[in-house]
């Protein structure tokens, strides 16, 4: 699909402010007709020893253990954007003591001419980088688990890198080392920070493409100085594949990995996408790839291909994680083309639900919530989605974000006996 850069829709819905909200309770008697609340659950959950397990040791965080829990999410233009993703990364990180994790793995969208999520900030002189997504077919480069990559090819300049920007957690995410991902087989450029005395080590690793900075101190934010060690070189190049803020912090880190326009089979193209996973070990794994997989008409699309291609991610992650609990989500309704409904999203609903059956996994199906096919529709004229009636309005984002977290919870609850509505209050009144 070639029109997913929802950048300015985003920022006319987006309000610039230090909080968020739990928005559920206050739309019902207004917008609650369009959601289908008894939908609104983790399907088959409760026969996965995987979520059981996990579900544990999240609630030993939430009670005060100073362990470590990482979320991976990735999807496609709904995931980069980071809004809904953003709002559950907030809800976990300012639920408890002991709950905010490193922020982690992220990408500077910037510097490769697409939408950045607003929490965080990685700058330089735009005009000096060239950006490839692995969603876009004329687009050759290498790419990792990023999706996206940004090129550099100029003389010289500064990246100036920002943990925070207009995020809304309690407390400030920092980081005593940094991983930069990039083409480390080749040596044309020097990284250098600007404040040569923060940086007390560092290392590089051919195996998985980053170079590792150990700092002298805790920090939020630092400047570095990339430049071409010699300017007679012919097709100089450096490929920026993601940059990851790291500290020794116990918590839960939320990935969050988004490629507007990326499918399965474009996902695929990232020639270092796996060899980068296998550097974690992530305790949840969220697909919400589907959407751009059957943005097509329906006789162009391949069901049994759209199966393949999801059991083959899921044995991927698998390989380097056999005991990652997996949750499998069902896309939105969508328009193709504005024009009319998708029927395919109904087959790929069908194929997820099988999916999550046979292989254990639990399954959220946004597609039945939101009302089924054509949903999308009736939620465009109440303006929880534009005109594309396939993203969604900040306030549709916000709902989203709300439905998700009461599903997990309900879940989380369940699994570990306790209240669902006590443990599910203290998330609708973390900004009272």
């Amino acid at each position: 699909m070639k029109h997913l850069l929802i950048a300015f829709f985003i920022l006319m819905n987006f309000h610039f402010c230090l909080a968020q909200h739990y928005v559920l309770d206050s739309i019902k008697p207004t917008l609650g007709h369009l959601i289908n609340f008894e939908a609104n659950r983790l399907h088959y959950v409760n026969e996965s020893p995987q979520f059981k397990v996990m579900f544990e040791k999240l609630n030993r965080i939430y009670n005060g253990a100073p362990e470590k829990f990482h979320i991976f999410h990735i999807g496609g233009s709904h995931i980069q954007a980071d809004i809904y993703s953003n709002k559950l990364r907030t809800y976990f990180h300012n639920s408890g003591l002991n709950m905010q994790g490193q922020r982690g793995f992220v990408f500077p969208y910037h510097l490769a001419h697409t939408n950045n999520p607003i929490n965080y900030r990685i700058e330089a002189d735009k005009s000096k980088w060239t950006g490839y997504r692995c969603s876009i077919s004329k687009d050759s480069i290498a790419w990792g688990l990023a999706g996206i990559t940004a090129a550099f090819r100029e003389k010289a300049d500064t990246i100036y890198i920002k943990s925070n920007y207009r995020n809304y957690t309690k407390n400030k995410y920092d980081f005593n080392k940094l991983r930069i991902f990039c083409n480390t087989w080749k040596d044309d450029y020097q990284l250098k920070f600007l404040d040569s005395t923060l940086v007390a080590s560092e290392s590089i690793n051919k195996a998985s493409f980053y170079k590792e900075y150990q700092l002298t101190k805790t920090l939020d934010s630092v400047a570095v100085a990339i430049t071409l060690k010699d300017t007679t070189t012919v097709n100089p190049e450096f490929l920026f594949m993601g940059l990851e803020y790291m500290n020794d912090n116990p918590g839960i880190e939320y990935t969050s990995i988004g490629v507007n326009g990326a499918s399965f089979n474009k996902y695929n193209r990232c020639a270092f996408f796996e060899n980068q996973f296998n550097l974690y070990k992530p305790d949840l794994f969220i697909i919400s790839i589907g959407t751009n997989d059957a943005y097509m008409p329906p006789a162009d699309f391949n069901a049994d291909e759209f199966r393949l291609n999801y059991e083959a991610f899921i044995w991927m992650i698998q390989r380097n994680n056999p005991d990652c609990a997996i949750l499998l989500t069902v896309p939105n309704d969508d328009y193709y083309k504005r024009k009319k409904p998708n029927p395919n999203t109904k087959i790929q609903e069908q194929i997820i639900l099988e999916l999550g059956q046979k292989y254990h996994m639990a399954v959220w199906n946004l597609f039945d919530i939101m009302g089924g096919l054509g949903s999308s529709n009736k939620w465009y004229k109440n303006k929880l989605m534009p005109k594309d009636r396939i993203h969604f309005t900040y306030l549709g984002y916000d709902i989203k974000a709300d439905l998700f977290l009461e599903a997990f919870v309900e879940a989380w609850a369940t699994s570990t006996y306790q209240n669902p509505e006590i443990l599910m209050h203290n998330f609708k009144t973390l900004d009272e």
